[in-house]
């Protein structure tokens, strides 16, 4: 066997986190060449969003699965830290490489991966990146005029008149060749990812099991449990999602795994009652999708308004002022927010769920986005820094545009007149209080607390900012 024959090809995985459905891995296994699989964990590079608290509780135990899955098959997974702007190109030369495959990311950081792929290639590797997360790279929806869509609904009719491809089959001992010799590995532990003092982390590890396998006994479960309800998804006491988002949002599961399962050639089975909602869960799979594309098209999204009008908004309190996720800076409001203390019952709900879970149903998602922007009056950004910190399914593109469409500033946006009054959504989706007395113990008695503000004050004040914000807009 020639020299050549034994230089190995290289799989960068970085939101991929599986075997199955993964075209990068599928790829370089079919060249027939050594393989390596590695991770950088790459927290400085131009365009990267440094990971979350519960992020990165959630990447440890993700990637220490996909580790033994990997040993299974005779391999391991190769941990490397540092810019990857570095660390890959030197991987390459040490192991004297001539391929390199990854599945696309659609943040800033793709300016990473074009300038790796040039300055690779010029030394003559092939170097190939591949369609993995996305059901429909953002450039293939367009509309007549070849824009951007900026409203959902016509983006998703679009998407779904394409083809969607069969999912890929992960490899096998027969077909894997792993490089003799694997090159060093950190030890996960040193990355210091989960919480220590204190460890917050109890309620994560009571709600979540990390990793592919625990990603497809959850669609599985959700298929043949919960799907059936999914038309009471909006009622928080009801365990009618699928709870597939942080899975989702580290490529544990692929969006094609999932239509394949629901409309391709796994749906056979899908139960008769559960297939009347089949379509408008399939439609959350598109929202991801459409904010990915917002996303790519605005690459600022978590700073910026989507809408530059909203831009003068008149906020009590700019993101600024309040710091980061560790130091609410004196403003009490934000902190009875975060801590699940504003004497609101379903927005403290909702936060203590978070605070416990690391996730949180999303109609309270809405109501506790709602209550912080239109009755606090506080910057946006300060509850999505505060979500991206503590979700454990904090994506890069879902995260912002939803706070944006909560704002009104956001593609597609909520009304500038819509404000959800916590109360009355209460009355609506959670009438018996279920929810709320799960996480609310001590409502009703002397330890919980008055209300930080008054709801319909409040609400007029916001009217008031947003219509001004419209009124210049208008007359710019």
């Amino acid at each position: 066997m020639s020299r050549s024959e034994n230089q190995p090809s290289i799989v960068w995985l970085r939101n991929d986190l599986r075997l199955s459905d993964n075209p990068a891995l599928t790829a370089a296994t079919s060249e027939d060449r050594p393989l390596v699989v590695v991770y950088i964990h790459d927290e400085t590079g131009d365009g990267i969003r440094p990971l979350g608290s519960a992020s990165k509780w959630w990447l440890h135990h993700s990637l220490t699965a996909l580790d033994a899955a990997l040993q299974k098959l005779g391999g391991q997974l190769t941990l490397s830290h540092g810019p990857a702007t570095q660390v890959l190109p030197a991987l390459v030369d040490e192991l004297g490489a001539t391929s390199v495959h990854w599945n696309r990311r659609y943040t800033a950081a793709r300016d990473i991966d074009a300038g790796l792929k040039a300055s690779l290639r010029e030394q003559g590797l092939t170097v190939e990146s591949h369609q993995g997360n996305l059901l429909n790279e953002p450039w293939h929806i367009r509309n007549g005029q070849g824009e951007p869509y900026k409203v959902f609904t016509p983006y998703w009719r679009a998407a779904q008149e394409r083809p969607v491809r069969d999912a890929l089959r992960a490899p096998t001992t027969t077909t894997l060749r792993w490089l003799a010799g694997s090159p060093a590995s950190d030890d996960i532990a040193e990355w210091n990812l989960l919480p220590t003092r204190p460890d917050w982390a109890e309620g994560l590890r009571e709600t979540w099991t990390p990793g592919e396998q625990g990603a497809r006994n959850r669609l599985e479960s959700f298929v043949t449990e919960r799907l059936a309800d999914y038309h009471r998804r909006d009622e928080p006491a009801v365990d009618a999602t699928s709870g597939l988002s942080p899975h989702l949002r580290f490529g544990e599961i692929s969006p094609t795994q999932i239509w394949q399962r629901l409309r391709g050639t796994g749906s056979t089975d899908v139960p008769n009652p559960a297939r009347n909602n089949v379509a408008k869960f399939l439609s959350e799979i598109g929202w991801r999708e459409f904010s990915t594309a917002l996303l790519f098209d605005n690459p600022r999204l978590a700073t910026d308004s989507y809408r530059p009008a909203y831009n003068a908004f008149p906020w009590g309190y700019t993101v600024d002022q309040i710091g980061g996720v560790d130091e609410p800076a004196g403003v009490s409001e934000v902190e009875a927010w975060r801590r699940g203390r504003t004497g609101i019952p379903l927005v403290d709900a909702g936060m203590r769920e978070l605070w416990h879970t690391g996730t949180m149903h999303n109609r309270v998602r809405m109501v506790v986005a709602s209550f912080l922007i239109k009755n606090l009056l506080i910057d946006w950004r300060a509850g999505e820094q505060w979500f991206w910190d503590t979700l454990v399914d904090a994506d890069e593109a879902s995260n912002p545009a939803n706070w944006q469409w909560v704002a009104g500033s956001g593609a597609d946006a909520a009304p500038y007149f819509r404000v959800f009054n916590p109360i009355l959504q209460q009355k609506k989706f959670d009438p018996a209080g279920e929810y709320v007395a799960r996480w609310i113990p001590e409502l009703g008695t002397k330890n919980y607390p008055e209300p930080i503000v008054d709801l319909a004050e409040t609400r007029r004040e916001a009217l008031e900012a947003y219509t001004a914000v419209k009124a210049a807009a208008a007359s710019n």
